[in-house]
């Protein structure tokens, strides 16, 4: 119930920052209803094709997104929430192999015969299975489903070792019916992120030391202009996200839509 009361109230901030200020760009492809199944908030919104995507919160850096009958699980965490009655996944993606984003135990109870789990190499490893998806590999799901693996690191001194550049984890570029969605994994704003282009949906992370500061994410909100932007992983650290200020800086560039994934 508390992350319920929570996510309503998010909502209705975000709804009023909308109303008042002119909430960023809107189009028909990006016009969403927010509802809940089970305990957990989801957004729906339709494709460039039509169809429509659901977007499912869980918390932190777990979440899912629907589409065309299939689901793909990404960086599903039993800390970040309960999955005994969440559907199976077709797809699971694992960015990298910290314990905020693998949980081995969670991906075999997300998996049936057929679904197939998408990694990188060192989360490959932990699991003892998976597909490998090296930084810039490409991956047809099928004809209207596309999957990209693009470079996740930090650069800042002090934080490289944390997600160490050379390609050892993945952020992930869905392409789903048209629309184009970025989940960047752990990482701050790195000269590829800040090359984007053509995103139409991007989930950023905004908790330093461990990902982007509150001036990176506005950075990189600039540099990629999303149609919408989700913050996530804005939490569990000690110096909590000014989410106050992150909504403020780029809400005349981009819909914000401030969801419970601390």
């Amino acid at each position: 119930m508390k992350r319920i009361f929570g996510f309503v109230i998010l909502s209705l901030f975000t709804l009023c920052v909308a109303t008042a200020c002119g909430g960023g760009r809107k189009s028909a492809e990006t016009q969403t209803t927010v509802t809940e199944v089970s305990t957990y908030p989801q957004d729906t919104i339709k494709a460039a094709n039509g169809q429509e995507m659901i977007f499912r919160f869980y918390g932190h850096s777990s979440l899912a997104v629907s589409y065309g009958g299939k689901w793909f699980q990404i960086d599903p965490v039993g800390e970040n929430a309960d999955y005994s009655g969440e559907p199976k996944a077709d797809f699971i993606l694992v960015t990298h192999d910290h314990y905020d984003h693998l949980d081995t135990a969670v991906v075999a109870m997300l998996s049936k015969p057929e679904t197939r789990v998408i990694c990188n190499a060192v989360s490959a490893a932990a699991l003892g299975y998976g597909e490998v998806m090296a930084n810039g590999d490409t991956l047809r799901l099928a004809d209207d489903m596309l999957v990209e693996a693009v470079p996740a690191y930090n650069f800042t001194p002090g934080h490289e070792n944390f997600h160490p550049a050379g390609g050892r984890d993945n952020g992930y570029l869905l392409t789903l019916g048209g629309t184009r969605v970025y989940i960047a994994g752990d990482s701050e704003n790195t000269p590829e992120m800040m090359a984007m282009k053509d995103i139409d949906i991007a989930f950023l992370p905004v908790n330093q030391p461990y990902t982007m500061t509150v001036d990176q994410a506005v950075e990189a909100v600039k540099a990629i202009k999303p149609r919408i932007f989700y913050p996530y992983h804005y939490g569990q650290v000690e110096e909590k996200t000014d989410m106050d200020r992150l909504v403020d800086e780029v809400k005349d560039i981009t819909e914000v839509r401030v969801r419970p994934m601390e």
